[in-house]
C-alpha cells in the first residue's frame, strides 16, 4: 500500500497540474528519501528541468524531464504526493517539497520513512526487475499462466512478487484471489487452466475497479488534492478480520502467508489446511499468527488532510522540519 490503483490515480491527478510546470527548488526534510544520485547532484540536475510526461511502471511513479532525466518515486508503504499552493505549510510527515513555477509545491508525506526518489538517464535502471504490468494489453491468461507455472510458492506471494507480476500488493492480491476462488496457500503450479482464467479475470476487474473508485484509503493514502479513495468500500475480504464473507456468511480469516498478513474465506476459498486457535490464533502449517487482529479502520471517503492543500488556508512555511530532523532547502 499503495499499489497500482493508488499510483495510478496518483498519476492521472498530478499530471494536469504538473505537466510543463518547472522545479524551482527542493526542500529535503529527510536525507534519505534520495536514494541516488547524492543530495548535491539530485538537486542541482533537478532544479530548471520541466516535468514533460508522467508514467507508472508497477508502484513506480517515473516523471519524465526536459534534461533527459527521469524522476523516479516509490511510495513504499505509507507515502502521498500532495499539491499545494502559495507555500502552505507541510503537512506532518512531510519528506521533501518540491517547488514548482507558478507557486505550485508536491509534498512527499511518508509517516513510516520507507519512500525513494531517484534521478536518473535511464527509468529502467529502476524497474529493470519488474514483471509484467497487469493491465497492458499484452499481459494474457496464457502469460499468467508462464508467470506461475512450476513455482511451488503460494500464490499469493507469487502475486506480490514485483518480479512475477508488477503492481500487485496485499490488498488486491486477496480481492482477486477471493474473486477466483482460489485459496491464497495453493502453490502457482497447482492452478488449473480454468483457475488461471478465472484469476486472471480477477485480478484486471479488481485492479479496474479500484481505479475507478481512485484508490482504497486504508491508513495513510491520500490522493494529490488530499481526498482519500474509496476502492476499500468495494472490498469483499481485504482487512477483513471480524467481518463475514458476503457470499456465505462464513467469518474472514486472516493467516500469514510468506509473511504477509492474508484475508480469505476458508469456505469459498478451498484448498488448505487451516486450523483456528483460541484468542485469534490461526495455525497453518508452521506458521503462526498469534493475537488480536481487529480491522483497521479506513479513513471516512470525504475525509481530507488537514492544511495541507490550496483549498485550505495555510500557514508561511516551516524551515525547521518535522520530527526534529534538518531541513536542507534550496
Amino acid at each position: 500500500m499503495p499499489e497500482l490503483p493508488e499510483v495510478e490515480t496518483v498519476k492521472n491527478e498530478l499530471a494536469p497540474h504538473v505537466l510543463g510546470r518547472k522545479f524551482t527548488g527542493i526542500t529535503l526534510l529527510w536525507d534519505s528519501i534520495v536514494k541516488t544520485p547524492s543530495i548535491e547532484e539530485f538537486r542541482s540536475r533537478l532544479i530548471g528541468q520541466k516535468i514533460t510526461g508522467l508514467s507508472r511502471h508497477g508502484k513506480y511513479l517515473v516523471l519524465k524531464l526536459t534534461g533527459d532525466d527521469w524522476l523516479v518515486i516509490h511510495l513504499k508503504m505509507s507515502g502521498s504526493l500532495l499539491l499545494s499552493r502559495d507555500s502552505k505549510e507541510p503537512p506532518q510527515y512531510t519528506r521533501a517539497v518540491f517547488h514548482l513555477d507558478r507557486g505550485t509545491s508536491i509534498f512527499f508525506r511518508d509517516p513510516r520513512k520507507f519512500g525513494r526518489a531517484w534521478l536518473v538517464s535511464d527509468w529502467r535502471t529502476v524497474t529493470k526487475n519488474l514483471g509484467p504490468e497487469p493491465l497492458e494489453i499484452d499481459f494474457t491468461p496464457q502469460v499468467l499462466a508462464q508467470r506461475l507455472r512450476n513455482r511451488k510458492a503460494p500464490v499469493k506471494a507469487l502475486l506480490c512478487d514485483q518480479s512475477v507480476i508488477a503492481g500487485i500488493g496485499n490488498m488486491y492480491a486477496d480481492e482477486a484471489l477471493f474473486a477466483a476462488g482460489i485459496n491464497p496457500l495453493r502453490s502457482g503450479a497447482s492452478l488449473t487452466g480454468a483457475e488461471i482464467e478465472r484469476l486472471y479475470q480477477a485480478i484486471q476487474q479488481t485492479l479496474r475497479a479500484a481505479i475507478g473508485n481512485k484508490g482504497a484509503s486504508i491508513v495513510n493514502y491520500y490522493r494529490p488534492g488530499g481526498e482519500t479513495g474509496t476502492a476499500h468500500f468495494e472490498f469483499k475480504v481485504a482487512h477483513g478480520r471480524g467481518r463475514n464473507c458476503p457470499n456465505c456468511g462464513s467469518p474472514i480469516q486472516r493467516i500469514p502467508v510468506r509473511n504477509r498478513g492474508t484475508y480469505f474465506c476458508p469456505r469459498c476459498q478451498p484448498g488448505s489446511l487451516v486450523v483456528p486457535e483460541p484468542e485469534g490464533r490461526v495455525l497453518v502449517g508452521h506458521q503462526r499468527h498469534i493475537g488480536a487482529d481487529p480491522v483497521r479502520p479506513a479513513v471516512h471517503a470525504n475525509h481530507q488532510l488537514e492544511n495541507a492543500f490550496w483549498i485550505f488556508p495555510g500557514k508561511e512555511k516551516n524551515k525547521t522540519g518535522k520530527d526534529g530532523e534538518k531541513v536542507h532547502q534550496t
